[in-house]
């Protein structure tokens, strides 16, 4: 065999060698991270002994079958003596609060419950607070815009300056009603403004019902407006201004005894990571990102108020905050 042959068969080896290796310390770290999510003297994290559990709803709020599911698990588990709900949202979909309003009120049919507000419950956010028995936000906590939208892109005319027509043929004049290809009709906006009607009447009726509030005062406080923690609990729509110590003392007048942990009941990890480890599906998702360089824009969009489907029930942020 020549010296090609030869430093090729060499060069040929060493790339074997070397993901060969890197097999092998894949397969290593992801054992090593089954056995830091499985391992231990308490594989369940502590969920295996009586305890506190707390649930965390941040972000934009949306149907969500995972986190419905973590609440019907912990209703069911008679380990868990109470719950927290710390909301640290501006709202979402309506029937995404709907959703998680009616679990939670499942959950605090046996057990105590208590809503925390950190820096913002708003809208569904709040919807769902009110499914608790308690609500304690802090002083600059944001509490409330109580309220639906229904919205829509209008494109008709920048559709007519760049020369296209959009033609249709429809089975009524309302199907398909509001298009973004021509102004809504006074028949379309009478049907929507009903739709809305109907929902903000529910949730209207829903906090004066939680709250203990007449409906005349819960109507006054459902026209959109936010409030800070302090003019909440002034108005009703909050217990008590607190945190962790306020809802400890709180628990413990219900019959929970304060020696016992807070456990946060988190979403359950993928099967990648359960297998490799957070660190190694961070960096897998570094390295989608430079694979796909506008991955993480697009993830971000995704979370965002423009693709929320069906009624909305959240706190708009101005131009500036966004």
């Amino acid at each position: 065999m020549d010296q090609n042959g030869i430093a090729d068969r060499r060069r040929l080896r060493r790339k074997l060698t070397f993901w060969r290796v890197a097999a092998f310390l894949i397969v290593l770290i992801g054992v090593a991270g089954l056995v830091a999510n499985t391992g231990g003297p308490d594989p369940l994290g502590g969920k295996s002994s009586d305890h506190v559990a707390r649930v965390t709803i941040s972000g934009v709020i949306t149907d969500n079958d995972e986190l419905l599911q973590r609440l019907e698990d912990i209703r069911k588990n008679s380990r868990v003596k109470a719950l927290i709900v710390r909301l640290e949202s501006p709202g979402g979909t309506s029937y995404g609060g709907e959703t998680l309003y009616r679990a939670v009120r499942r959950v605090a049919a046996e057990k105590p419950t208590v809503a925390e507000v950190r820096t913002l419950a708003a809208s569904a956010a709040y919807m769902v607070a009110c499914g608790t028995d308690y609500i304690i936000a802090g002083d600059t906590s944001l509490v409330g815009s109580i309220g639906v939208i229904f919205q829509y892109a209008q494109v008709s005319v920048l559709l007519e300056k760049i020369g296209v027509s959009v033609e249709e043929i429809k089975s009524a004049p309302l199907k398909a009603e509001p298009s973004p290809f021509h102004e809504a009709s006074d028949e379309a906006k009478a049907m929507i403004r009903s739709m809305i009607n109907d929902s903000y009447g529910w949730f209207v009726d829903l906090v004066a019902e939680r709250r203990g509030l007449s409906h005349s005062d819960a109507l006054t406080l459902a026209d959109g407006s936010i409030f800070t923690g302090r003019q909440a609990q002034r108005n009703g729509l909050v217990d008590e201004i607190g945190g962790e110590m306020e809802i400890r003392a709180h628990l413990s007048k219900k019959g929970v005894d304060e020696s016992l942990g807070v456990i946060d009941w988190e979403r359950r990890k993928s099967r990648g990571e359960l297998l490799f480890g957070d660190a190694m599906v961070r960096l897998i998702g570094a390295l989608e990102d430079r694979a796909f360089p506008f991955a993480r824009e697009l993830r971000g969009l995704a979370d965002r108020k423009l693709f929320l489907d069906g009624l909305v029930s959240v706190w708009q942020f101005g131009p500036a905050d966004q």
